[in-house]
Formats: C-alpha cells, structure tokens, sequence
C-alpha cells in the first residue's frame, strides 16, 4: 500500500522549474480563492440585496400608483409607468386567488435575498417562479380584489461585474503566470548549462571555462565549478608529467646495465641479472603507459566499431584466435588512441591467458556496451576489485613468468572511467573472463 506521503511525492513535479512555478502558483491561486470568496460573501451579497431592494421597491411603488388611481384607467396608468420607468410589464387578473404552493426546494441565495425584500416592501402573499429565473423573474402578489402579475428582466437582480471579477481574476493569473514562467526559465537555464557542463566533465570531455549567468547563489556554484575542472587538469597533468618523468629517467639507468651486461659475456650469474633488467624495462614501459593514459588527448567522435575492427586486425596478425562481432552504429565521443590501448592491452590479455577471444560492441539506449571474453583460467569473483589496484597479479589465475607488471587492468578502468564509463568484470560463457565496458553516450 503507498503511503500519502509517498503519493504526494509522486505528484509533485521532479524538475526545479515545475517545483519553483509551484511555489509561485500555490500562493497566487490560495490568494484568488480569497479574492473571490471575499467578493462572494461581501461585494455579491450587498450588490443582490441591493438589487433585490430595488426591485422590490419598484414593485412596491406601482402598488401604490395603483391604490391612488383605482379603476381599470388608472391600473392602466400605473401599468404604463412601470414598464417605462421600472421596466417591469405588469397585468391584473381580477378575483383571482394564488395558488397554495406546493412542496418547494430549498431557494437559491438570491430568491431568499428576493423573498425578504417583497416581504418587508409589499406586506402581502406573493408566489415567486423559480424555474424562469433564469431568463425572468415573474412575481405573483395576492391583491384584495385579484392577483398582480409582474414580469421583470432578469439583470434587474443580476450584475455583469461578476463575470468581469472572475474574467480580470483568470487573466491576470494567467498574465503573471506566464511572467514568472519566463523569469524562471532564465534562471532555471544557467543551472542546466551547468548541470550538462559537469555531466561531460565527468565523461572526460573538454569543458570550456564556464560562463557566469544567472542569481549570485548560481554563479557562485559556476565559480566552484570552474575553480574545480582547473584543479583537477592541473592534478592529471602533474601525475603524468611526474609518472611520465620517472620513467623516462629510469632507461638510462638500465641501458647503462645492459650494455655492461653484455660485455661480461656469459659468466656466471649475468643470465639472472639480465632477465632482472629486462623485468625492469616492462615495468618501465608498464609505467609509460599508464601515464599515456592519463594524458590531454582531445576527444573526437568516432564510430568504435572501426577502432575494433583495427585492433582485432592487430591480434590475429600476431597469430592470436579472435572472434569479433559488432553493430554496424556505435558512434561515439572518445580519446580514441587512449581507448585503443585499454581495448588492445584487453584483447591481449585474453588472447594470452587463452586459448580463444571475443570482442563484441553493442549499443544501447544510453551508452554503448563492448565485451572481451576468453576461455582462460578466469578470476575468482572475490578478487574482481583486487586486479584493478596497480602492481596487482594473481598467480592463482594469472602466469607470473609470462604475465605483465600488473597495470593492465589499473589503465583499463582509468582510460574507462576518464570516459565517464564504468568497467565490470564477470565470468564469460566460454568458462574464462569477461570484461564489460560501458561508455556513456
């Protein structure tokens, strides 16, 4: 069962545009329902019982004319005045005698309002038609010698300011409405520039320096933002130069050691320090690449599905069993020579710790899916953080002598996640590992 709490939340509007004019109209239409009950109580209620008074006085008044000029010609007299001063049409019939009313509904506010008025003015019994009232208002007074009938129009009791009120209430609402709409979608427009500034930052795109706009609380979120893309370059570029630097600063080191060994010939011993030094030159170029992949390479937009084809092509021209599969459609914005190592240091691995890969790309609604899969040993699924710290191999699952240094899979996911995508590991259906790459689009 859903509790109110929770179905309030439903209905109320998810995007800060449709909360911030709910804010605003809530007020506005509390402050309209006031508005109107004020003049429906107050300014309604006097107009119709002046209204109403009016009409009775009116009525009142041909009585009298009718009490001071007795006779068929004087009642004629009377009638004549009325219809052109009071415009009210009025007949006798004499000897008549009103009808005793039968069970009535309840009366509308404006009959009782009219009830009271002929009670107070004529004194007399009077019968009111209530299914007219919509077009006239015809009134039945019993008179000594016969009953007066009396038509009156309608806007005797009736005033067009009503519909007025209503009609300046609504369009002013919908005037002020539409005022704050726009207002709002100006303010509301630098905070989703901001929001799809800091969605492709976190995709590893380039980001302009962002443009202040909009209230000082906004442009102080602009500001952070700007101040926070700067320092984050500044931290990569320092961590590439200085991985970048150490690296370089360790081959001359080790070509000093490899030409030394290489004079001593083949004494005892040197066959050891030989493989040490080539261990130490992979290590090396291990570290070079992961500083490669930290570099500032642009992003440009690429269809994946040839970066694939090429880097298939490269594995089966080192005579590695690789089968590839891919939708004809997976364009997509990347550093492409920095995907292109992640994808091909994957590729390798699963053409060297098995027998057979797959590369396969799909795309989905909302990002474009690439799977590696190989029929090696695999991971234990305890272990799938583990291989992503740097300098981590598993000698369970991994071969020490023909393995790498252990930056592999640490490059992997920051080339991946440079991207604003994520990397997963699993168990793929060929009994080996699968590596997921998901990339944003």
């Amino acid at each position: 069962m859903i509790s109110p709490t929770a179905l309030f939340k439903s209905i109320l509007p998810r995007t800060l545009l449709g909360r911030s004019l709910l804010i605003i109209v809530s007020p506005l239409i509390l402050l309209q329902i006031i508005s109107v009950w004020v003049f429906f109580d107050r300014h309604w209620d006097t107009v119709s019982t002046r209204l109403a008074r009016g009409l009775a006085g009116d009525i009142a008044a041909t009585m009298v004319l009718m009490r001071e000029n007795p006779g068929a010609e004087g009642r004629e007299a009377a009638f004549k005045f009325s219809e052109r001063h009071f415009r009210i049409r009025a007949t006798f019939k004499e000897k008549a005698i009103l009808k005793k009313p039968g069970p009535q509904p309840s009366p509308s506010q404006l009959e009782r309002v009219l009830r009271k008025a002929l009670e107070d003015r004529t004194k007399l019994p009077f019968a009111i038609d209530d299914e007219t009232m919509d077009r006239d208002v015809i009134i039945d007074i019993q008179l000594p010698d016969g009953v007066l009938h009396m038509i009156a129009p309608r806007k005797r009791l009736f005033t067009s300011t009503t519909y007025l009120f209503v009609a300046l209430m609504a369009g002013s609402s919908m005037i002020l409405f539409a005022v704050a709409m726009l207002f709002m979608r100006n303010q509301i427009r630098p905070i989703r520039r901001l929001a799809m500034a800091a969605d492709a930052l976190g995709k590893g795109r380039d980001v302009a320096t962002f443009r202040l706009q909009g209230a000082t609380e906004v442009r102080q979120a602009a500001t952070a933002f700007n101040r926070m893309r700067e320092r984050l370059q500044r931290q990569i570029t320092q961590r590439t130069e200085m991985l970048a630097g150490v690296s370089h600063d360790l081959r001359t080191p080790l070509t000093r050691m490899k030409l030394q060994l290489a004079m001593l010939g083949d004494t005892s011993g040197v066959s050891e320090l030989k493989a040490d030094v080539a261990e130490m030159e992979r290590m090396v170029e291990g570290y070079l690449a992961f500083a490669r992949g930290e570099g500032s390479e642009a992003v440009t937009r690429i269809n994946l599905r040839d970066l694939l084809e090429d880097v298939v092509a490269a594995a089966r021209r080192a005579g590695n069993l690789v089968d590839f599969t891919a939708e004809a459609d997976l364009t997509v914005s990347v550093r492409k020579e920095g995907l292109r190592r992640c994808i091909a240091n994957l590729v390798s691995n699963a053409a060297q710790y098995g027998t057979r890969a797959v590369v396969t790309g799909v795309r989905k609604p909302d990002a474009i899916e690439l799977t590696v899969d190989d029929d090696g040993p695999g991971i234990p699924e305890d272990k799938f953080e583990t291989v992503f710290r740097p300098f981590s191999r598993l000698d369970q699952s991994r071969n020490v002598e023909t393995g790498g240094v252990g930056l592999g899979l640490t490059i992997a996911r920051d080339v991946v996640h440079a991207h604003g995508g994520e990397i997963k590991l699993g168990r793929a259906p060929l009994g080996g590992l699968r590596v997921l790459i998901r990339l944003p689009l």
